[in-house]
């Protein structure tokens, strides 16, 4: 009913029935009020009439649009409880084992122009709760305030249109710190929800087309996470497709034309055993992270007593390893610091791009991805220059998604890489 009258989100409210002259002069009071001779909310938009029955009290139900600005004490009230009510998560230095998963997902926040990292393995692996881990461990990030598309007040690159506008005008445009966004992409997501679509209500209550910043918005500057990546729909994969290879997210709806930039790491896991995922997607990821299932008794046994005390209290088990991670979060953003003066030698260069020919990999995407990766693991070591093992420790995730398929071969793509580097460096 409220979109039928033009309103988005309402707020029913209870109060005594007053004639329509009355409710010009509406007191300016907080927007619930269930006080006796007081009119609920600052604007009256729609009013419903409710005939009780004998011997009960007569109540006017008025619907208001939630958008009615509030007082700062209420926002603060907001904030404060929805950040109590947040589901704790997994601390990323709890996670055992799976370090090939780990090292892959440090080396992206570090350097997000790797591309993103293809998490595949059996179910029950942890992929999922070690990628939203992640999250405890991301850097803060300046963007413009106000700006749905977390525009870098510096570089044009990441800059929506308006935000580059105001900017060549000469404006000084107010910025904030904010911490990455970690976005997730649900399967049943819709296109418009993706890609963004037409404000309905601005539409209906403004007479105005407007646009609705979708998620890929929201995921600028930040992660985009696709759980069962290989089981996403075809249309939704095309518009990652296009996002990733562009950078940029156009959107034609209703008369409505407009770009913003849409650069993300993007993260995918998945099971095997569930379906192949489409070649041209998985060339888009720069990293490919093998997860297996852990074998060792004692090991089994570890992961599973963590697990049951997190359960049981979260907090006190998220405190046990805050001195880790606020370690580890230190590290990470040092690395992310230091990471234009790291170098790499030429020679080195010349055998990444020589193991990545003979092996034939398909473009030139497999030899950037692992310059970008071996420089990014340096930093991570707090070093200055790339050396041997470094290449040597981030080659196999970089190209063995890029590897033409053999049916008939049985040797894992990761291990035909380390031989032919071994072959190559040594």
């Amino acid at each position: 009913m409220a979109s039928l009258l033009g309103i988005s989100s309402s707020t029913i409210c209870a109060s005594p029935s007053l004639s329509s002259s009355s409710s010009s002069s509406t007191p300016s009071i907080s927007p619930i009020c269930f006080r006796p001779g007081r009119i609920c909310g600052r604007t009256l938009n729609a009013g419903i009439q409710i005939r009780p029955k004998k011997n009960r009290s007569r109540h006017h139900v008025s619907v208001m649009n939630v958008a009615t600005e509030i007082n700062s004490t209420e926002q603060q009230v907001g904030k404060f409880d929805s950040k109590k009510s947040a589901r704790p998560v997994y601390p990323f230095a709890a996670i055992v084992g799976q370090d090939e998963m780990k090292l892959c997902l440090l080396l992206n926040v570090i350097d997000p122009k790797i591309g993103g990292v293809m998490i595949m393995g059996d179910r029950g692996t942890g992929k999922s709760t070690t990628v939203r881990s992640l999250v405890d461990l991301l850097p803060e990030i300046e963007v413009v305030a106000g700006d749905p598309y977390n525009s870098d007040p510096l570089d044009p690159e990441f800059m929506g249109v308006e935000v580059r506008e105001r900017v060549e005008r000469g404006e000084q445009v107010p910025v904030i710190a904010t911490k990455i966004n970690m976005v997730d992409l649900p399967l049943g997501a819709t296109e418009d929800r993706v890609c963004g679509t037409i404000d309905i209500e601005k539409a209906l209550t403004e007479g105005v087309k407007a646009f609705e910043p979708g998620l890929l918005a929201k995921a600028n500057r930040g992660i985009l996470y696709v759980d069962e990546v290989n089981l996403l729909d075809d249309h939704l994969v095309d518009v990652l497709l296009d996002s990733a290879a562009s950078g940029w997210n156009t959107v034609e709806r209703e008369g409505i034309s407009i770009s913003h930039p849409a650069r993300f790491i993007l993260i995918g896991s998945g099971n095997p055993e569930e379906g192949e995922l489409r070649p041209q997607l998985l060339d888009r990821f720069g990293m490919h992270a093998q997860v297996g299932t852990v074998r060792d008794a004692e090991l089994r046994v570890k992961i599973v007593e963590e697990r049951a005390r997190f359960d049981s209290n979260p907090k006190d088990f998220r405190d046990t390893y805050k001195t880790e991670q606020d370690k580890l979060q230190d590290q990470i953003s040092t690395a992310r610091s230091n990471l234009s003066s790291v170098q790499i030698d030429r020679e080195l260069k010349v055998k990444i791009s020589k193991v990545c020919s003979e092996l034939n990999v398909d473009g030139l995407r497999g030899d950037i991805v692992t310059n970008r990766a071996a420089k990014a693991l340096a930093a991570l070591k707090g070093k200055d220059r790339v050396t041997a093992d470094d290449v040597a420790t981030v080659i196999p995730n970089c190209l063995r998604h890029r590897l033409r398929k053999d049916p008939l071969e049985s040797i894992d793509s990761g291990v035909l890489v380390s031989e032919k580097f071994a072959e190559v460096f040594s």
